[in-house]
């Protein structure tokens, strides 16, 4: 049932669990293969249940011998999903870093995928945000992924009661006020009980187009300096763009990607700039209130250096030193 067996056994893999239907599956799917892992859970503190759950994922990883990291989140005031996710993958990705794993594994599967397109499609999307999740997707510190995207919830369920498997139930899912739940239960569910074997090749069928259509950028970091070679392609430019401020905790609007479409600067939410000039496409933290010395503005006018790059890159020598010699 799992995907990417082989490579997991070769890897320092964290679980990204809930004791949900899905994370449970794929903790028992790796135990049955063999597969080391550890668990890492967040308590949200919404729920009485909550408690039960931490519990359970304390009590399998001292029978089974894996390592159980569990994270008090504090109080969520509003855009609950969206904090919660930026909570939940700052807590996995400081995991990875302080234990060094090699790969993030979540309990993803077909049934998220098509909730997913079905939700970018009503917004506006082309294929990439169709196409959506990846079974396998490259970070920057680690590899993320999903073994189960190719099977419904109904298999993981009939898998996890063929073995009388424990496993809890979330009362939110349900909750319609989550724009989610609502695309689950109303499309993504009756579709994918109706069309499974389709709606799998037209995935299928998307990830060919992408990997077609898609440049790949080759992105290079120093510090807080991010940039890559422009590629032929505006559309490939943006979506490394978005990959990198998403791995950053921030989300590109629909309006912030029309403008980064034509217009050389932006400065999204001010917190980052981005440039695109000179064949090559910067991003920097957004720096305001640092007076620039003489000598320093020179060389950047010499150099043709965007002005809202240069208060950041007045803080950081490294930097600075990396982009002025790209652009000599």
């Amino acid at each position: 049932m799992l995907q990417n067996k082989t490579s997991l056994q070769d890897s320092k893999n964290l679980l990204a669990y809930s004791a949900g239907v899905d994370s449970t599956a794929l903790l028992f799917l790796l135990l049955e293969n063999n597969i080391k892992f550890d668990i890492a859970i967040v308590n949200y503190g919404l729920r009485l249940q909550a408690k039960e759950e931490v519990a359970y994922a304390q009590s399998l990883a001292a029978k089974h011998n894996f390592e159980c990291f569990v994270f008090e989140a504090p109080v969520i005031s509003s855009n609950f999903e969206a904090n919660a996710r930026t909570i939940r993958y700052d807590f996995f990705e400081s995991l990875i870093k302080e234990h060094s794993y090699t790969t993030l594994l979540t309990a993803h599967h077909l049934g998220d995928r098509l909730e997913w397109m079905l939700m970018q499609f009503c917004r506006g999307a082309g294929c990439v945000e169709l196409s959506g999740m990846h079974a396998t997707e490259k970070r920057e510190h680690y590899t993320l992924i999903r073994p189960l995207l190719q099977l419904d919830k109904a298999e993981l369920l009939e898998y996890l009661d063929a073995n009388s498997i424990k496993y809890f139930l979330d009362a939110t899912n349900a909750d319609s006020k989550y724009s989610r739940n609502e695309f689950r239960h109303n499309y993504a569910n009756p579709l994918l009980k109706q069309y499974k074997k389709g709606i799998q090749k037209s995935f299928e069928y998307l990830d060919e187009d992408v990997a077609t259509l898609i440049q790949e950028a080759d992105t290079k970091s120093i510090n807080s300096l991010f940039y890559f070679k422009s590629t032929t392609s505006k559309r490939s430019d943006i979506l490394a763009i978005d990959k990198h401020l998403k791995s950053l905790g921030y989300l590109i609007s629909a309006s912030e990607k029309k403008l980064l479409k034509i217009d050389i600067t932006v400065v999204v939410s001010r917190k980052y700039v981005i440039n695109q000039e000179h064949g090559f496409v910067f991003i920097v933290p957004f720096v305001q209130g640092v007076s620039l010395e003489k000598q320093f503005k020179e060389k950047m006018r010499l150099l043709k250096i965007e002005p809202k790059l240069r208060a950041y890159l007045s803080t950081d020598t490294e930097s600075c030193e990396t982009l002025s010699l790209l652009l000599q």
